[in-house]
Parts: C-alpha cells; sequence; structure tokens
C-alpha cells in the first residue's frame, strides 16, 4: 500500500472514530467548566498585575497588547464554554479554528513587542509560592511563546481538515436511515 494511500486511510478512520464520539460526555463537559474556571482566574492573575503596577507589564504594553493578551485569554474560555453549553466537539473545533488562528496571531504580535518583564511574574503570589513561577526568564518566556506560535497553527490546520472530515461522516446516512428510506412507499 502507498504511503498516501495509508494516511488517507488513517484520516478517514480517525474522522470516523470522531464522528462516533461527537458528542461530549458529561465528565468532559466538566472538565471544560474546571478550564473556564481556570481561564477566569489566569485572567483575574493578570489584571492584579496590571492593576497592581507590579512591573510585568512595561510601557509598551498598550491598548492593542491588552486586546490581543486578554482576547486569546477569553477566546479560549468561550471555546471552553460553548463546548460545555452546546456539547458538540465537531462544531466546537470551527471556535477551535478561529481561537488557534488569532492566539497565533497575538503570540506573535506581543512576541514582536514583548512588553513584559518576566522577573516580575510571580510577584502578585504569596511569597510560599513564588519559586512556582520565579524561573521562568523573559528568554524562556520567548522560547515558549514561539513554540506557542508554531503549535496554534498546527492546530488550526489539523482541527480545520478534522472539521471538514468530521463533518462529512456526520452527514452521511446511516444504515439504519438509509434501510427506512427504502422501506418508504413510492
Amino acid at each position: 500500500m502507498s504511503e498516501t494511500r495509508a494516511s488517507e486511510n488513517w484520516f478517514a478512520r480517525r474522522a470516523e472514530a470522531e464522528a462516533k464520539k461527537d458528542v461530549i460526555s458529561s465528565s468532559e463537559r466538566f472538565g471544560n467548566i474546571v478550564g473556564v474556571v481556570i481561564g477566569l482566574l489566569f485572567v483575574l492573575y493578570f489584571v492584579a498585575h496590571q492593576t497592581g503596577s507590579t512591573g510585568f507589564f512595561t510601557s509598551e504594553f498598550g491598548t492593542l497588547e491588552a486586546l490581543l493578551f486578554y482576547g486569546s485569554i477569553i477566546f479560549g474560555v468561550g471555546t471552553a464554554a460553548f463546548r460545555v453549553l452546546f456539547g458538540r466537539r465537531n462544531l466546537a473545533r470551527l471556535f477551535d479554528i478561529f481561537e488557534a488562528l488569532f492566539v497565533a496571531v497575538a503570540i506573535a504580535w506581543l512576541f514582536v513587542v514583548f512588553p513584559f518583564d518576566f522577573t516580575y511574574l510571580a510577584d502578585v503570589l504569596p511569597s510560599f509560592l513564588r519559586f512556582l513561577l520565579q524561573w521562568i526568564s523573559n528568554d524562556i518566556a520567548k522560547m515558549l511563546m514561539v513554540l506557542g506560535i508554531v503549535l496554534t497553527l498546527i492546530m488550526a490546520i489539523y482541527n480545520a481538515i478534522f472539521y471538514v472530515l468530521v463533518r462529512r461522516e456526520l452527514t452521511k446516512p446511516t444504515l439504519k436511515t438509509a434501510k427506512q428510506v427504502h422501506q418508504l412507499p413510492k
């Protein structure tokens, strides 16, 4: 079997499996609720930096940077909330695609401007927890940002491909439906 044929079969098998589990389980919905809460805490953590003037955000952190920074977090929270509300994986993939593209652009812009000073990242934590974040330097943050750009673009492509393939699977008539169609009087 050729390599192209094998990859087509892998995509087809994966899309079929994804279509079968399109409805999100209650445990996964709960996980998304936890994700929403964590995302909101994440926003509050950085709002505390901004309102407390800790020095984490530098003078280059303007309105556009704030929109991109907080917008990318809120977009993720919104996508998780969408999954909780509607309970469909493939429908949420549309939001995942746009979220990944938005986040990639946001990270790229924030990387170029770099309106942060990570030596102050842990400053809003209680002193006994600061060790958790004190190791993150500007250089480490920049490396993580580059990794984030690459991974979010890969995820956007992956989700776009599987949105189309899974949607195709979900719109195929089932065997039961096909039998019912053939039994209808003409």
